[in-house]
């Protein structure tokens, strides 16, 4: 069984996928790899990533950084599961470098739309810590909402209807 990522195991997987990269590589961290970088949990059940370019090396790199480190590591960013937001390189926020890798969180208001049409009762208290912080403007993220909505039906597995009123309902609250 694997163990939980906390904080120390990511800041030990981000030196160990450096020593792997032998160009320029940005890594971006988003779910709860970036909740527990920014704080907001102990621990995340896997190290969810993406890099660009994608490199083999980085590829090949995983399995043994996995075993070595006993996590789970999940390639999976926002445009997954949404459409790409405009503006998003702009957004993510720098964590560190080491040696040819720049790693950030990637974009928040991609995180909290994404996080919001997964529906998963920890991915809205993300939200709304997201929100709380400051980190997402309400207004700002309905907008962006607004610029992906006429392409939702890119994203079969997405009910448009419902992803609506879950953006409207968690940008209205004020808790």
């Amino acid at each position: 069984m694997r163990e939980l990522a906390t904080k120390a195991k990511i800041m030990e997987f981000m030196r160990l996928l450096a020593r792997n990269s032998r160009e320029e590589v940005r890594v971006y961290f988003t779910g709860g790899t970036s909740a527990v970088l920014i704080g907001w949990r102990d621990s995340t059940i896997d190290v969810d990533l993406k890099f660009e370019p994608e490199t083999d090396e980085l590829f090949r790199a995983l399995p043994e950084i996995k075993e070595q480190l006993q996590i789970n590591i999940e390639l999976a960013s926002p445009p997954d599961f949404i459409p790409l937001l405009n503006g998003w390189e702009d957004r993510c926020q720098f964590i560190a470098r080491e040696g040819k890798v720049t790693f950030f969180n990637y974009d928040p208001y991609s995180q909290a739309l994404s996080k919001i049409e997964r529906g998963h009762l920890q991915d809205e208290r993300d939200v709304r810590s997201m929100l709380e912080n400051g980190m997402v403007d309400r207004e700002k993220l309905l907008a962006l909402f607004k610029e992906i909505e006429p392409y939702l039906y890119k994203y079969p597995a997405i009910d448009a209807a419902s992803f609506s009123l879950a953006v409207e309902s968690i940008t209205a609250t004020e808790k």
